[in-house]
């Protein structure tokens, strides 16, 4: 007799947790978004390997506006460029098919709503937007990455004050209170939670996952490296978002998952 590939056993196991939800809860972080062209952050390759985080904080920003745009200038325009990859798309599938209730990320890359995710909470904010701190009016990114080239720091078209800032959230700044608050009341509820690349290694964002454990809800965790919660997880799931998702999506689909 033939014995099952433990991957082969571990994804079956996972398409019929993701089948059996009806109100399923996806965290998504940097590795959903790195075969769209995205950076990661931590592990291999990422971002924080070459660069200080401290060239993403509040306090840096404050202190000199165009010192941070000219760190932020070429982030911007590769932020911008990205589009959804399958895994993206996989979530927008389970969502149609009543699998998923929301997806909550950490991204700021906004292509979970651009793939066509109707329940998304950004716990980083939208880094395709900018704020002025100032006056608050808000404009596309695109926009003041246009300006970048003759005006350094970029100015607000209303006020003409310097602290455009990306409507993301900083190193020393606080999550979005509304945004936090719906992300753990929906942790607390949910049937299922399918993390997709995220270290599970920046908190409190982090902590979502672990309410939805310890409400009693299957973890799968789905990413390219270990995280501190595989041990809690009912399924872990190892390689790359946008392979394995849809690999998952279509396994949970044939075992009768949705409409």
């Amino acid at each position: 007799m033939v014995q099952p590939e433990p991957g082969r056993t571990s994804l079956a196991r996972a398409a019929a947790l993701v089948a059996g939800a009806r109100r399923g809860v996806a965290f998504t972080g940097a590795g959903i978004s790195q075969e769209s062209g995205i950076q990661t952050y931590r592990g291999q390759g990422g971002l924080w390997n070459t660069t200080s985080p401290r060239t993403s904080s509040i306090d840096f920003f404050l202190a000199d506006p165009a010192a941070y745009w000219e760190v932020a200038r070429e982030r911007g325009t590769t932020l911008l460029a990205a589009r959804p990859n399958a895994a993206h798309q996989a979530l927008v599938e389970l969502e149609r098919r009543g699998n998923l209730a929301a997806v909550v990320t950490q991204n700021v890359d906004g292509l979970h709503l651009i793939a066509g995710s109707a329940a998304v909470i950004e716990l980083h904010g939208n880094g395709r937007e900018v704020v002025c701190l100032d006056c608050g009016n808000r404009e596309p990114r695109s926009q003041v990455q246009g300006r970048l080239p003759e005006e350094l720091p970029p100015r607000c078209p209303r006020c003409g004050g310097i602290h455009l800032k990306p409507a993301a959230v900083f190193f020393g700044e606080a999550m979005p209170v509304e945004a936090t608050s719906r992300a753990f009341d929906l942790a607390g509820e949910c049937d299922l939670m399918l993390v997709v690349g995220s270290s599970l290694a920046v908190y409190p964002a982090a902590q979502v996952p672990l309410v939805a454990h310890d409400a009693g809800a299957p973890l799968i965790i789905l990413n390219a490296e270990p995280t501190p919660f595989d041990d809690l997880a009912t399924v872990v799931l190892r390689g790359r978002a946008g392979e394995l998702l849809p690999e998952l999506t279509r396994a949970a689909a044939a075992a009768g998952g949705g409409s």
